[in-house]
């Protein structure tokens, strides 16, 4: 499998009060299950297994199972990146089989319209959709999904300059390249700082970042794991602007569900959210090993030590981008506001769909306590 992470920039354009849950809590860690005849397709994923761990209450694993085989979309292959390998590892590691999940791991081809159709089609139930911008975008077009979980809290975009760009407002005249076309966050960046956006010619380049030291651009639409790696591996002195930098709000690895099966199963959300939070948070200290399961799914051609560098990039904003009075792939409505009317000002959204109904945190409500992940105790 060729690792391409340049094709995601391409196609990827958008109180449970404290008494409860301990309760929760209480209630998780009280009754072991009785759950050795849970069976499931066990040839697709490792998350098909035959019991749940010591701790999961029977009936919560029976409602569980009773969700049926359960397909998780990437958003780009099994690149190691956040709302993917922490997914993988999750289902490499049991974590999804803890809870009666019977989760299926499906590469995505990196095309976020897709991802969402999918899921509204109920032909996947869950999936990476890359950021909050894209599901605005999907429910203002009319594609049924919801947001139940989003790790990052700031655009995974970044423009590219050699280092003797020392301002922005250099790029006046100049030419930008993209792989599509500028995104909603770079291009409100570039306002924010002045430059003449009508003065600068915007061409779409190839996969090849080399376009930028070779002098053919003189800046590149990139993704901050992936593009700024390359360059600085072949030797060239580059600079990075952040979109964050000037103020401009933005997000990645956002999940995805199917609204009717999260109505119908509100426990395997929970659960599915829960398994995968958990395997985040032990992939942030394990990157190599959660890596390693990734490249055992994709095959013998995966990039390894660019897969790392990918995870520690992207794990480190996800953790950088969380308050610390946060949980981990919290929900924020104000933020999600800001980045739709970012999309409007960028002529990507005529309208803010209604953030409220789109954006749903009661899940992840309901597995921490505070900004600690509830896991059954066994």
């Amino acid at each position: 499998m060729s690792h391409n992470p340049v094709q995601r920039l391409r196609t990827a354009r958008r109180t449970a009060r404290r008494t409860a849950l301990l309760a929760t809590a209480l209630t998780l860690t009280a009754t072991l299950a009785g759950c050795a005849d849970a069976q499931g397709d066990q040839s697709s994923s490792a998350s098909a297994a035959k019991s749940a761990a010591p701790g999961v209450p029977a009936e919560r694993c029976k409602e569980n199972q009773a969700a049926g085989p359960i397909t998780y979309l990437t958003g780009y292959q099994y690149q190691a990146s956040v709302g993917i390998l922490a997914n993988i590892a999750a289902d490499a590691m049991g974590y999804y089989s803890d809870l009666c999940l019977n989760v299926r791991i499906k590469p995505g081809g990196g095309n976020t319209g897709s991802n969402s159709q999918l899921v509204a089609a109920n032909t996947a139930q869950f999936a990476s959709l890359g950021n909050d911008a894209a599901v605005l975008q999907s429910v203002a077009g009319g594609i049924d999904v919801k947001a139940v979980m989003t790790p990052g809290h700031l655009p995974i975009a970044t423009l590219i300059t050699m280092s003797k760009i020392t301002s922005l407002k250099q790029l006046d005249g100049k030419t930008l390249g993209h792989h599509g076309a500028l995104g909603p966050a770079l291009r409100a960046m570039l306002v924010k700082a002045g430059v003449k956006i009508g003065s600068v010619r915007q061409v779409e380049v190839g996969f090849d970042p080399s376009v930028l030291p070779r002098g053919q651009v003189q800046a590149l639409a990139a993704y901050k794991s992936n593009e700024p790696l390359q360059l600085k591996a072949m030797g060239a002195h580059i600079k990075e602007w952040n979109p964050e930098d000037y103020g401009v709000p933005g997000s990645f690895g956002t999940t995805i569900v199917n609204p009717g099966f999260a109505e119908k199963h509100p426990h395997a959300v929970e659960d599915f959210l829960r398994a995968t939070l958990r395997a985040q948070a032990y992939c942030e200290k394990h990157g190599a090993e959660c890596v390693g399961y990734a490249a055992k799914a994709a095959g013998s051609s995966y990039d390894v030590k660019q897969n790392e560098a990918i995870w520690k990039i992207e794990s480190g904003l996800a953790d950088k981008s969380t308050p610390k009075d946060r949980p981990a792939g919290y929900i924020d409505t104000d933020s999600v506001t800001a980045e739709g009317k970012t999309l409007i000002a960028s002529g990507d959204l005529k309208k803010l769909p209604d953030v409220e109904s789109a954006f749903d945190p009661s899940y992840l409500k309901a597995i921490y306590n505070g900004t600690k992940l509830i896991w059954p105790a066994g």
